[in-house]
């Protein structure tokens, strides 16, 4: 099988060369100009994270994609859809508010911010793909309207895939909150009510009232209301709340390559992944824990699969950090599994895989 080209540059500048033109060599040198932009609409898909957490990427990152795009006779934006659990980004107004919080404006961009599914996440496209578990998604509309998807990708780990790369980033994050449901619905959280100190956190960030507490005040999860968002799973520092089995997992990978599959059919894309600042969680989370290793570079590639497994293996060749999440884990053991042992980031690779999204063999050329 023909190798992916991944294109990588570090994070090292000398004076005179800083990395946002570093970054902009990089995506030329991988090809971005082989793309038709002429009058096209170019969604920029990025997380823009929520507000307190500040291992989101910077917004001159996506203001040098931007710059290329327009460059190029492009029309880009900046885009996300809403999320499912309780925060500033749950729908579209305080969405564009988060985004502002955390320097995604216009101004600094270069670029407009469109909240893809519209005010309350129901402004969709259904796309048909002939999926294993997903045969209609459901995209946020003006992603599903663009004529050009680039992934703007913060690299680092998630407590219910494993990591979230260029996969995670377009598949679950170009969901509606319908098609976002539709991919966590398999997976429902339980409690170890041993490991339950009765703090009530997760009952404040359940956005569907499927949390309560009995007399014992011991946490208990109504299936029938949850979603498995997997929000009550991040926010309890007890591990307390954990998924029933790792099937459950496997299936929401498997749901998000196909997503994926659908955001991106028919459409030229073009994917940049970031390693810097690799918290243990994803950037929905209102803080961010110290990053488990070093910040190892940029990479870009028009293959996401190629991209994410080279991203995957960059991280577990690279130290552990001290004073971390997983500092004194043996070293001989996958980090993302160490991270959160019952997700196994390998089946989002294998499906995407299977599914020809792309191929995780990868050749991987420097740029200096």
């Amino acid at each position: 099988m023909e190798k992916s080209k991944v294109y990588f540059t570090d994070f090292r500048a000398k004076p005179g060369n800083n990395l946002l033109n570093k970054l902009e060599k990089l995506i030329k040198k991988a090809g971005i100009e082989n793309i038709d932009f002429k009058n096209k609409f170019v969604a920029i898909k990025i997380h823009f994270g929520e507000p307190g957490n500040l291992a989101y990427l910077r917004p001159n990152y996506s203001k040098v994609v931007a710059d290329v795009v327009k460059s190029l006779g492009g029309k880009p934006f900046l885009t996300d859809c809403n999320t499912l659990y309780v925060g500033q980004r749950k729908n579209a107004l305080d969405h564009l508010e988060a985004a502002y919080t955390n320097g995604y404006s216009p101004f600094s961009t270069g670029c407009h911010v469109i909240i893809a599914d519209g005010l309350k996440g129901t402004d969709e496209a259904y796309i048909p793909i002939d999926g294993e578990y997903v045969k209609e998604a459901k995209i946020g509309r003006a992603i599903a309207d663009a004529d050009i998807i680039i992934s703007l990708n913060h690299f680092k780990g998630h407590e219910m895939t494993g990591f979230g790369g260029a996969i995670k980033n377009i598949g679950m994050g170009c969901g509606s909150r319908a098609g976002k449901m539709e991919m966590h619905n398999s997976g429902k959280p339980i409690v170890h009510m041993e490991k339950c100190v009765g703090c009530k956190q997760c009952q404040k960030i359940c956005a569907h009232g499927a949390i309560s507490y009995d007399e014992n005040n011991k946490c208990h999860i109504d299936h029938n209301k949850c979603v498995g968002c997997g929000r009550c799973i991040g926010i309890c520092n007890f591990d307390a709340i954990a998924t029933k089995n790792d099937e459950a997992k496997d299936i929401l990978n498997k749901k998000m390559a196909e997503y994926t599959l659908a955001v991106l059919k028919n459409k030229p894309n073009f994917h940049i992944s970031l390693i810097c600042d690799v918290s243990p969680n994803c950037d929905c989370h209102g803080e961010n824990d110290a990053p488990v290793v070093p910040n190892i570079g940029m990479l870009a590639s028009f293959d996401p699969v190629a991209l994410d497994k080279a991203c995957a293996d960059l991280v577990n060749n690279a130290p552990i950090l001290p004073n971390t999440y997983i500092d004194g884990k043996s070293k001989d053991e996958d980090l993302f599994h160490k991270m959160h042992d019952v997700t196994h980031w390998e089946s989002q690779i294998e499906h995407a895989e299977k599914l020809g999204l792309g191929t995780s063999h990868y050749e991987i050329i420097k740029v200096f």
